[in-house]
């Protein structure tokens, strides 16, 4: 269930609610992470089920947050909610192994964490079917960074379309309108770098979203 502003306390020390110390660093932080990620306030409230309104009362310490809450802005955020209540991360491992990455499916495509989460860069390993999602023009903010692994990539960027092997990388301003297809019947393998924190994995490669065209 997506939270709303007309959610009310459980309860006085209810587990559904952060404690009341952690409060104060919460509106200062809400606001800092969502300019981080480059969204409007409408943009981020939208996202998160909230109203404008009631995401600026959040944010300027007005109203407190709940839980659900919490966990739908670190998720539109793409952080913790540890990070948003101003909670330091500490031991986070720079190093991911590859049997510790778990494959997550959306749209026909395949993803895999290739970073940590919560970085100012999300870093991913992506196997793009052949015919998947090949008509989908994508416009965001932010910037992207691919490299093929295998196979070949078909890439347009406005009016010009590139073709990429093995080796080949490209790196462009998201606010181009982009997409993507593999050449070959097998596919394509990529890794992929971007910095639109704010999108989760699976909803990088599918569209249209309100913000694509198509």
């Amino acid at each position: 269930m997506s939270p709303s502003e007309t959610e009310r306390p459980s309860g006085a020390g209810s587990p559904a609610e952060p404690s009341p110390g952690a409060l104060p660093a919460v509106a200062p932080q809400l606001r800092a992470l969502r300019r981080q990620a480059s969204l409007t306030l409408e943009a981020a409230a939208r996202a998160a089920g909230l109203s404008p309104a009631h995401l600026s009362r959040l944010e300027t310490g007005q109203r407190q947050p709940s839980l659900p809450m919490l966990l739908a802005l670190a998720r539109v955020y793409g952080t913790t909610v540890a990070e948003l209540l101003g909670e330091t991360v500490a031991g986070r491992d720079a190093v991911i192994r590859a049997a510790d990455m778990e494959p997550t499916a959306a749209g026909g495509w395949t993803y895999w964490q290739a970073g940590a989460p919560g970085r100012g860069m999300q870093a991913l390993r992506v196997h793009v079917p052949y015919g998947s999602q090949g008509d989908v023009v994508r416009v965001h903010p932010g910037e992207e960074w691919l490299h093929v692994l295998r196979g070949r990539l078909w890439l347009r960027l406005g009016d010009s379309t590139q073709r990429l092997a093995a080796g080949d990388s490209a790196h462009f301003d998201s606010l181009t309108p982009h997409r993507i297809a593999a050449e070959d019947h097998d596919g394509v393998d990529l890794l992929f770098v971007h910095t639109l924190l704010q999108s989760p994995t699976a909803a990088l490669c599918l569209g249209p979203t309100p913000g694509d065209v198509s």
